[in-house]
């Protein structure tokens, strides 16, 4: 095999609670899906143990090669595995700075395409590298529903055959992660709501049981007026639930069903980018 193709997913936090700091980090428990936004990564071998990473779309063109968390992943696999190098081009098609977990998803998909290019199979292994590359990549590995603790790197898949649609929208301005934390943190209470009602809504099927919340959401409004209006945009649609993934700026509907999802996109005038997303299910190893 001299190359492969692999499509990385987008996820949205269905909860994001804080539960506390642990040597400087903050403490997660959140419910996650994958959604059928992805990129595209595009592995070729090479003959030496040099990496090249490419970038197309989203602005993705300006990202630093020293700052891109898709190198990162690839040279931690080669030199785990001592394999040759790699020629990687991205294809984005998730937008950065939206908490949708692009930059994770890279490094996943560069991830699990130089595991299948060089044909090993190390679960664990490659479970421990993305650890090292960011909080949300082991989750990104596989995908699908799953319960989120620690930093993000303690992965409880949840079984759940629950379809849900979203129409999410897609501020143009974005929100510094680490500023968003800090403004919680002088703002914001600890607390650990929602995830264990919304775990058991799924294992349901039971959509209209689901308990979404954000609580970096008020901290997000405070650093940009952007989030408040997306929230009354498509609070204006009555959909089940309006939230916020990650530390923003993405904001999201959930609605009863495909066809008022479809509705809702049709009748959306605002000046955000919407997108009209489904739950993605990975396909069974």
């Amino acid at each position: 095999m001299e190359s492969v193709r692999i499509k990385s997913y987008a996820k949205l936090n269905l909860t994001l609670n804080i539960t506390g700091v642990k040597d400087g980090f903050h403490l997660l428990d959140s419910i996650v899906t994958s959604v059928d936004l992805y990129d595209l990564v595009v592995l070729k071998k090479r003959r030496d143990k040099l990496v090249s990473v490419f970038m197309h779309g989203c602005g993705s063109e300006s990202i630093a090669f020293e700052d891109n968390n898709a190198v990162k992943a690839a040279e931690l696999f080669i030199n785990n595995y001592g394999t040759d190098g790699a020629d990687i081009t991205i294809y984005k098609n998730i937008p950065m700075g939206l908490g949708a977990g692009g930059s994770s998803a890279d490094s996943a998909g560069v991830l699990n395409g130089l595991s299948k290019l060089y044909g090993i199979c190390d679960p664990i292994g490659l479970k421990l590298l993305a650890d090292k590359t960011g909080s949300d990549t082991r989750y990104m590995l596989s995908g699908g529903y799953a319960r989120l603790s620690g930093r993000g790197n303690e992965v409880k898949p949840v079984d759940s055959a629950l379809k849900l649609d979203f129409l999410l929208l897609a501020p143009k301005e974005r929100i510094s992660t680490a500023q968003c934390f800090k403004t919680f943190d002088e703002t914001g209470d600890f607390c650990g709501c929602g995830s264990q009602q919304t775990e058991e809504a799924l294992k349901r099927n039971d959509k209209y049981s689901l308990s979404l919340n954000n609580a970096l959401a008020s901290a997000a409004k405070k650093l940009s007026k952007d989030i408040q209006t997306a929230y009354d945009e498509l609070s204006a649609f009555d959909p089940l639930s309006v939230n916020m993934t990650g530390s923003g700026s993405g904001v999201y509907a959930v609605f009863e069903n495909a066809e008022y999802c479809a509705y809702a996109l049709s009748r959306y005038r605002g000046r955000f980018t919407p997108y009209r997303l489904k739950t993605h299910f990975p396909k069974k190893k």
